[in-house]
Parts: structure tokens; sequence; C-alpha cells
């Protein structure tokens, strides 16, 4: 009784399995506060790698450094059997092909010198904080990892849609990481990077200033897998048949541009669609617009390593084009859809030890140990025989000793299984015969646990990035670290990375801390150097052919549309391969004007207002018709049209439609064509009309798409390709709109 006494004036914290579980609690901010090993021993050096260096350059990585290992594998076997990082993605299969031999000056590597060959490949695309359950348009980092089934045995580059990463070396990725991840007292936030802990980390860890720039910029939120650009991160290397050693870096440049969501676009998909990024590579698929990129090399010879104010071995810098120009050498199609998810995008397993010959490693130090972490990872998620799962089986013949392990599928008949044996069975094959060839690579220094004297520098290029933005990128830029630093609570945590922001940009620092409460400096801590790169904008990459393939377009109607301007200016967009969506005020038939509102007499509208939002779509058609007064009737309709308005859009109406626009959602500084009865097109600000669309009009939709006086459907599919009319935003117009 006086137990019960007891418990219930303490209350239910002193019950008998919370003193149970008080034995392995150990307090953060105890005492003993100082950093061991799992075995208790102290550690002086938790940040570098044990290596080889001269103390200005470095060299690899040694197997010896138990604590690095130690940190790397605990953090490796974390999650069972999701992935830790890069576990909600999506992938598909496809092929890829060089142009020709123009890289074997740089490499034996069939694979990227033999025109003749079709190498099949799997690539699967993924964010990196979030869980699988987790949402696709979060504002995250992407992985583009990509496994090529070659000849001579699988080659996998895992990289990012960023060219750079948060830290320079992978000893660091357990802590990058755990910050990332939703916070452990709560579990909490999922799936996004605005919360104490993260930003708590960049802020004293300088290095990542680059990097947050990126992520914090539109590539956070990409489009569609389909328009992200890809980055081998990591810099490899490449030797010739002539023993010569290139340092590469790996490219691919998709076909359709790069190109984003905005902010309150991405986070409306987020709960309309969570899926809508692995919904858009398959649908792309399926209605034969495959996903295509040049593949693309930086090479640097090894005479040249030394010659640049950063150190090309450096993960958090990029190689700037104007430095080392890129070179298109090939190109990779995603032609066809998993068959059944799980065994193929979940068990497929990445490594970027994974390399064939004339294809090596540098001593980059984030690639050092990611060699390691990759492979100790897969044998945690999948066991020690992953490589036989199907989706990981090389195409070309496994030949060796390994045998038995868990969950083993090979059968290997004989009566040896070593070397040397007395039948020859599975000998090593010679270099000159094929046989993995290493470079002799010259190796002096001490074993230091140190950084290259140029991995010092980390606000360079994080300028160059900033400048080198477009002025709606830069505004985008300043909103997304203005939302994440509001998401945070702790001002010691806000404050200190306006501090870092001041590094890199006095305006920009100023902005952010106005609006968040920080620390507004007055003076800059250091001066912005005013370099540029035109290719660190996504306007670079923009077709140079006008171009709406799989773009989703969204026709808006009620009964009472024209059904003739309707099937024309779809047939315009369609044979153009956009993808176009009548959507409608039910998912039914919905009748055009004139018809008897009767089963078979009308159209089938695809989604209702409710069922896909504005969002889901690259542009808005509403086409001349009665149906415009039922339209003004509907506050959804007429949101629908608002919101596509406010993010930007491409928008066009015919008709009674462009009455709509001007009265009902009444769009500001945009010119309208107010003659219903001329065909002559009017565009403003991304908004496309016509007072009628008739025979001479569709003549002239059957040319080129492009601007001009005539033809609707040309001129709509033109304000489509521009992705976004963002001067809207510039010019103050979307703010005087509520969406």
């Amino acid at each position: 009784m006086a137990a019960m006494i007891k418990d219930a004036l303490m209350g239910p914290t002193t019950t008998a399995k919370r003193k149970d579980l008080e034995r392995d609690i150990v307090e953060s901010s105890s005492s003993a506060n100082y950093l061991t090993n799992d075995h208790g021993v102290k550690v002086a050096n938790t940040d570098d790698w044990l290596k080889i260096s001269d103390g200005t350059n470095i060299g690899p990585h040694l197997l010896e450094d138990q604590f690095a290992r130690e940190k790397i594998m605990r953090f490796d076997h974390e999650r069972i059997p999701e992935r830790v990082v890069h576990a909600r993605g999506a992938g598909a299969h496809g092929y890829f092909k060089v142009y020709d031999d123009r890289a074997s000056k740089y490499t034996s590597a069939a694979v990227l010198t033999d025109p003749s060959r079709t190498t099949p490949v799997f690539t699967r695309f993924s964010t990196v904080q979030g869980s699988r359950g987790s949402a696709d348009t979060v504002r995250d980092v992407r992985g583009f990892a990509v496994k090529f089934y070659t000849q001579e045995g699988n080659w996998d580059i895992v990289g990012n849609d960023i060219p750079v990463f948060f830290i320079q070396d992978s000893v660091k990725f357990p802590d990058f990481v755990h910050a990332v991840k939703p916070e452990p007292h709560n579990e909490v936030p999922q799936g996004q990077s605005a919360h104490n802990n993260f930003w708590d980390y960049v802020g004293l860890q300088p290095e990542s200033a680059h990097m947050v720039m990126w992520v914090m910029s539109d590539r956070g939120i990409p489009r569609s897998y389909r328009m992200m650009q890809g980055f081998g991160v990591n810099t490899y290397t490449l030797t010739n048949k002539k023993g010569e050693l290139f340092f590469v870096k790996f490219h691919w440049v998709p076909e359709l541009g790069v190109h984003s969501m905005m902010w309150d676009e991405a986070l409306k998909v987020c709960g309309q669609d969570p899926d809508f990024h692995r919904k858009d590579l398959y649908e792309a698929i399926d209605n034969g617009a495959p996903p295509k990129w040049k593949f693309c090399i930086q090479v640097i010879p090894q005479a040249r390593e030394h010659e640049f104010e950063f150190d090309i071995l450096d993960a958090t810098k990029i190689w700037p084009e104007e430095l080392v120009p890129l070179e298109e050498i090939g190109e990779m199609v995603l032609d066809r859809k998993p068959e059944e998810f799980f065994p193929e995008v979940e068990q497929v397993a990445f490594c970027t030890s994974h390399v064939v010959p004339g294809i090596g490693f540098s001593d980059d130090p984030l690639l050092q140990g990611r060699n390691f972490s990759y492979f100790d990872t897969q044998l945690s998620r999948l066991g020690t025989n992953w490589q036989e799962l199907p989706i990981n089986r090389p195409v070309c013949p496994v030949l060796n000793h390994q045998r038995d392990g868990h969950m083993r599928h090979r059968i290997t008949a004989g009566t040896v299984n070593y070397w040397p044996n007395r039948k020859e069975v599975f000998p090593p094959v010679p270099e000159s015969q094929g046989g993995y060839d290493t470079f002799p690579s010259k190796v002096s220094g001490m074993k230091q646990r140190v950084r290259g004297s140029k991995f010092k520098e980390h606000f360079n290029q994080a300028q160059l990035f900033f400048n080198s933005l477009a002025p709606h990128e830069k505004q985008h830029l300043i909103n997304a670290i203005s939302f994440e630093l509001d998401h945070c609570d702790d001002p010691v945590v806000y404050e200190s990375y306006t501090k870092v922001l001041n590094q890199i940009d006095f305006n920009l620092a100023k902005t952010v801390a106005t609006n968040v409460g920080g620390v507004i400096p007055d003076t800059p801590a250091r001066p912005n150097h005013g370099k540029k790169s035109a290719p660190l904008s996504q306007l670079y990459y923009a077709p140079k052919e006008p171009t709406i393939v799989s773009r989703r377009i969204a026709i808006l109607v009620a009964d009472g549309f024209s059904l003739p301007e309707v099937e024309a200016v779809r047939a315009a967009l369609a044979s153009a391969k956009a993808v176009c969506f009548v959507i409608g005020p039910r998912r039914g038939e919905v009748y055009p004007q004139g018809a008897e509102r009767v089963g078979g007499k009308g159209i089938q509208a695809d989604h209702h207002y409710e069922g896909q939002r504005s969002t889901m779509f690259d542009g808005l058609y509403i086409p001349s018709g009665e149906h415009a007064a039922t339209l003004a009737k509907n506050g959804r309709a007429v949101h629908y049209v608002r919101e596509a308005f406010g993010h930007c859009k491409a928008i066009g109406a015919v008709g009674e439609a462009v009455t709509f626009l001007r009265d009902v959602v009444q769009l500001p500084g945009v010119k309208i064509q107010d003659d219903l009865l001329s065909d002559d097109v009017m565009t403003s600000y991304g908004v496309v009309t016509t007072g009628s669309y008739g025979l001479k009009s569709a003549a002239t939709d059957a040319l080129k798409i492009g601007p001009g006086s005539k033809g609707f459907a040309a001129n709509f599919a033109y304000a489509v390709s521009l992705h976004r009319c963002y001067e809207r935003e510039l010019e103050g117009l979307t703010s005087q709109v509520a969406f």
C-alpha cells in the first residue's frame, strides 16, 4: 500500500519499468563531458580520417584508423532494413551509349570509349532525409545513382542532383546525417531540414556553407526527376592505354532542361500527391517520352592537380566550367519501368567502390570513406550475398572462390574453392588481358589526421554560386533560408547562421536576419569577390529548341465548352508530346456547347476540380464557350486559375474564357486580347489570350512552337516551354493574388 501511495504521489515516471530503463539512460550533459569510442578510449580527433599527407597535399586513407572505421560501421548499421539515407526512392531501367571514342585519350574503359556498345543501366532517384513514407517534393538533396551493367562488370556512380556535399571528410558523415535526421527526442521533423539540429550543425561546420546554398536554392525542390542534373560529386580517376592518369568528375545534363517547383506549390503537392515525382517518371515512360540525359565529363591531367586555388579532391567544391569545361561523350535513356518495385528499386544496391578497368579512385577524403561505407551498408541491409540478387547481378560472368554465407543463391560445382589450386580453376587475370589495373601513384608523407591547406577555405564558391543566380533564384534562396530558420526555435541557432551568411554576402545575411530575428550585420564579414559562373543558374540549361515534351496541361472546362476548339488545341499540344488532361466539375462526361446532355454526347473528364489541383500541371488552358459563365460562379475554378498564376505557370484562354479572366479572376498587370472576334494573340506575363480560334489559327499551330501574332496553341506552348514566367513574381504581381 505504501508503494502504491508513493507512486501515486510521484507520478507515473517512477514506475518499475521507468526504474528499469534508468539503468541504461546516459545524460549527454553529464559531468563526464568527453568523447570516447565504443570501448571507452578517449578520442582526440573525430573530424579527420587518418591518412598519408605531407602537410600540404593529402594522400590515401589508412585502414588502421579503427576510430573512423568504428564510427562509420556503427552508423552504417543503424537502420534495418530501410536505407539510413535515400530511403524514399524510385527507379527505372534504360541504356547508355557513347557517341564515339573521343574519351579514349583519357581512359581505356570500354563503357566510355566503345560506340558499338549499348550498356544496360538501372537508375534510382531518391530524397535523402525522409523515410520511405515521406513525400517526394520536400526540400532536400536528390540521390541520382546509376548502375552500369558493363561487359567488364558492374560500375556504379552513386551521385546526387547537386555537385557538392556538406562535408569534406567521410568520417563526419554520421554527424551530418544525425543532425539532418529527425531529432532524437521526438523524431521530428520528417522529410525536411527545417529544425534546430541541422542548422546548428551547419552553422558550426563552415565547410557546409556551399552545399547549404545549393539546397536552399531552387535545386532543392525539382519539378521532376527528369529535369534534374546528376553529378558523381566525388573525384575519380581515369587511366588510358598509355598509362596516363587523369582526374575526372561525372555529370548528367537533362534533355528537358533543369526546372524546379515554386515553394508554395511544393508544399501543397506534398499533401495532394506525395508520390508526384515517382508517378511523373513512370507517366513519361508510358507516354513515349523516356527521360534522357547527356553524359559529360570534366577532366584534369595529373600534372595540373595543384594548379587551382581550391583542392580538386575537396567534395565541397565544384570545378568551375570556365576552368574545366564539360566534355559531352554520351547519352543515357530511361525507357522501362520496374516490373516489381521491391526486388528492383528497393533491393538495388550501389557502391562507390564498384568500378571497372580504366576507372579508379582519387584520394578524395569523402570518396575514400564512402568506398568502405557503402559496401558495409549493403551487408547490413541485404546480407553477405546481396550481389546475387537479380537487380544487382552483373551481366558478365562472375567467377571466383567466394562461397556460402546467408541467403546464398549460386551453386558452384567442382572440387576446389581456393587459389592457387591444382586444377588452375579461376586464376587471376593479368592486367594485359583485362585484369583490373591500379595506377601506381607515388605516396609520401606522415600518418596524420589533417586536411590539405586548400581545404580550409569555405566561402569563395558559396559566393560564386549566389552571385551566379538569376534575380528570381536569389529571391527564392532568401525565402528558403528564411523559412527554414523560422522553424528553428533556439535563438542560438538562427543567430549563429545569419553570421555564417555574412561570410557569403552582406545583403543576403542582412535580409535573412531581418526576416528571422537573427543578428543583423553592420558590415560585411568579408568582401564579395563578384565572380560569376553561368552554368550555376538553372536558366543556363534551357533547351536550345523550345519543347513541351511530357509537360502536363490542364484543360479547365464546365458544361458548355467549345468542343471543336478543345479538340484542335489538344491535338496541337499532343503533337508536340505534351500530355493533356480535361479537368471538369465531375469525373465523367462533360458536355460541349449545343450538345444534348445525355450519355455519349460529351467528353470524359480525366479529373474533377478537387481531384487534381493546378499544382499538378505545367500549364492551364481554358477554352471558349458559354461554360465560362459557369466557371465564374465556381470558387474552386476561380482559385484554380489564380493559383496557377501565383505559381508563375502559363495560362491560355480563348473567347469567353478571356472575359472570365478579365472580369472574374482579375489577374493584376496582365494585358489581354479584348476583341473576341480577332484571332490575334496577346501574350502578357505568360498569359496567352485570343478572341477566337479557327482554321487559320489551327493551321498556324501546325508550325514550330514559338511566339507570334497568330497561332494560339503555338504561343501557349511556347509559354509552357519557358517553364515559368518569373517576371510576375519579380514585379510583384503574384503577391497581389490570393492563392
